[in-house]
């Protein structure tokens, strides 16, 4: 299925910026768009990642945007095996970059490592060098290919090759060419000139040894590989074999192109790479020269303002969801900085278990296969004709202002084969750069979902320094920082109902009671006539119950007669559990002396009512004090001490004459307490 009227690529890649991986990608864009179809680029790694080199190929299983994609390419390091055969699996083309596949037919476009390495080496030994190292990540097919070539070109030129020249570099950047700079020092730097794999790792190797006090070229020449912006305005600019990035993406969308009207297909492409001298090698005679044009300065400028607006976008987004705790980051007010047409997030509708590595805890199912994991879409915007971010959150926006709004689901979750849905993907302006990016939004605890946004591509920036993938793990953050305040305040107020509520009957324990009471004898200080009253409550017999039904038995007549004095009292009033079959009232507003003796009778009526519990009815009965707020009261503790006084005066007076119908006591009265008891009577029929 596509959208529009050409197609939709797919790019499956482990970032989705940077001047290499951006720089491929903007080739197949540009291609795409003269076929007037769309371009879906699909982050790989889990976002953060520094590089693509030191965590090996990502286990990437879910078939994002499948429904929408007609074709895919896949750049080395993206996904594994598995995944590719899926993908063919399911009908649609697919076409490798730098690197193929053993028994798989799927055709590959390949940068013609070994020639330009061969150029390079060739023009190396023309200027007289014998003793030619090479240093680079081995562990890498495409670094292994320019092995090869450097090895071809010294047994071409009569050189045998030395493995003590060899130094390997744990990754292809900067700091790579820094560990091999070091390895070269402490062997006595035993060469004088250098083929570096990368040019990031010729930058860190350069600067490795500039630092030590060499001096370059004199002591060691040096080539790296990519051609890389930089490499032009380092001192000394680096010599380095131009590998066409850009060609090796529209490559490969010809062989798409190729494959869906059924022509054939070569297995594998080749895409020229040249060595290109300059001063790292000891050439300024037919080098590139070191002085800019007036184009090349205004391009220059370009890139420094572009990477400086990119700076300050960056630093205003990560601000933003570092104070995520002020706002939510679900609704992506955040990304509204950024030059981005239209955003989606998406959050897994059904996430996998927390425990355990990250990936036990993603949707676990392999491409294609039934069970479809399900984002749920929680917010969007799209940018307006006038370039205002428009809010659509999770339905579609009905302003007038937003005809034209991301179209989402009113409810239920999407397929992740649906993500982003189309609506977005008819944001994007191929002919003006613009293209779909998703990437994941995962912590090293969670993983959250999916970001889908609209925008361009960042091409001038080392690989994993686009906004994309920052974006992706700032967000995962933020929403980590959520939880985890959630989670605290939900802990909080579990600590705090501990601390004040009865656990087993919910009602407020003696603490808060005599917190709320203490507040009322302030008032009546205060208010002379206000007026409130304490209800002192034991249950008659309740060992009685936990000796021949048990203790659990008696825990639920607890919970029972809590319920039934709440029911009793107005919401003003409060009914707390004093500790064992105790209860405490605070009768709140007084207005009618007898007002107590009312709630004593009605809580007298409610619990004659048998409880039925595990098949038995009980009855509860209680001997209650009463002590009334009076002119004299000095505290909280006063009051209740004689609420308890009176209490322990009626139960005393209920054991004298147990079938005295009686009233409760109150204090400074002598009339007898109510004949109260607990009694566990069968169910008739049990």
């Amino acid at each position: 299925m596509g959208v529009g009227n050409g197609p939709v690529v797919g790019v499956l890649s482990p970032f989705v910026g940077g001047d290499y991986y951006g720089a491929i990608i903007a080739g197949i864009t540009r291609a795409v768009a003269a076929l007037d179809g769309r371009v879906v680029a699909i982050q790989t790694l889990s976002p953060g990642s520094d590089t693509a080199d030191a965590f090996g190929v990502p286990d990437f299983r879910h078939p994002v945007c499948w429904r929408h994609i007609s074709a895919f390419v896949v750049i080395v390091g993206a996904v594994d095996h598995d995944y590719v055969w899926a993908v063919q699996r399911s009908g649609k083309p697919v076409v490798l970059i730098s690197y193929d596949i053993p028994d798989v037919v799927c055709p590959a476009v390949m940068p013609d490592n070994r020639s330009g390495v061969r150029g390079a080496v060739e023009h190396l030994i023309a200027h007289g060098h014998t003793r030619i190292a090479f240093a680079g990540y081995l562990e890498v097919s495409d670094i292994r290919e320019r092995y090869e070539g450097y090895l071809a070109a010294l047994a071409a030129g009569g050189l045998t090759a030395d493995p003590s020249l060899v130094f390997h570099t744990p990754d292809n950047h900067e700091t790579g060419g820094v560990v091999a700079a070091d390895s070269m020092i402490r062997a006595g730097l035993p060469s004088t000139a250098v083929v570096v794999g990368t040019d990031r790792n010729a930058l860190g190797l350069s600067q490795a040894l500039i630092a030590a006090g060499h001096d370059l070229p004199a002591d060691q020449a040096v080539v790296g590989f990519d051609d890389i912006t930089a490499a032009r305005y380092v001192t000394p600019s680096l010599a380095s074999v131009r590998q066409p990035l850009d060609v090796l993406g529209q490559t490969a969308v010809e062989l798409l192109v190729a494959q869906a009207r059924g022509d054939p297909v070569v297995a594998v492409r080749h895409v020229s790479t040249a060595f290109v001298p300059r001063e790292s090698c000891g050439c300024r005679a037919g080098a590139e020269s070191m002085y800019l044009s007036r184009d090349q300065a205004k391009e220059q400028f370009e890139d420094v303002s572009l990477l400086q607006s990119m700076l300050n976008t960056q630093y205003q987004i990560s601000m933003d969801l570092v104070r995520a705790h002020t706002t939510d980051p679900r609704q992506l007010a955040w990304l509204r900085r950024a030059p981005a047409r239209g955003g989606i997030l998406g959050l897994w509708a059904h996430p996998a278990v927390d425990d355990g590595p990250m990936e036990t805890r993603r949707p676990d199912r392999a491409p294609g296969d039934p069970g479809d994991p399900e984002v749920q879409v929680v917010s969007a915007f799209r940018r307006d004709q006038a370039g205002e971010a428009v809010t659509c959150g999770a339905i579609a926006c009905g302003a007038v202002s937003c005809e034209a709004a991301i179209r989402l689901p009113t409810e239920g979750a999407t397929p992740v084969s649906e993500f982003p849905p189309a609506c977005l993907l008819e944001l994007a302006d191929e002919a003006a750069g613009d293209i779909v990016f998703v990437v994941p939004v995962q912590s090293p605890t969670r993983d959250w979902g999916m970001l889908a946004a609209v925008a361009r591509i960042q091409a001038k920036t080392p690989p994993g320094r686009e906004l994309m993938n920052e974006s992706g793990a700032l967000l995962a953050v933020a929403l980590d920082q959520d939880a985890m305040v959630q989670s605290l305040r939900a802990q909080e107020e579990m600590l705090r109902r501990a601390a004040l509520y009865d656990h087993l009957t919910g009602l407020p324990n003696r603490s808060l009671f005599l917190n709320r009471l203490e507040q009322a004898t302030k008032r009546h200080r205060r208010q002379p006539d206000y007026r409130f009253a304490v209800l002192f409550l034991d249950l008659d017999g309740f060992k009685q119950v936990n000796d021949t039904l048990g203790h659990a038995v008696g825990d639920r007549l607890l919970v029972g007669v809590a319920r039934r004095i709440t029911r009793e009292l107005r919401d003003t009033d409060t009914a707390a559990r004093f500790g064992g079959d105790e209860f405490l009232i605070l009768v709140d507003e007084v207005t009618d002396p007898r007002q107590p003796v009312r709630v004593v009778e009605r809580l007298d009526v409610a619990l004659a009512r048998p409880f039925t519990i595990e098949g038995r009815h009980v009855t509860a009965s209680a001997s209650v004090g009463i002590a009334m707020s009076t002119a004299s009261s000095d505290s909280a503790e006063d009051l209740l001490r004689d609420a308890d006084g009176a209490m322990y005066a009626a139960k005393a007076r209920k054991k004298r004459q147990p079938d005295h119908p009686g009233r409760p006591h109150q204090q400074g009265r002598s009339d007898p307490a109510p004949a109260l008891t607990v009694r566990p009577t069968p169910v008739p029929g049990t």
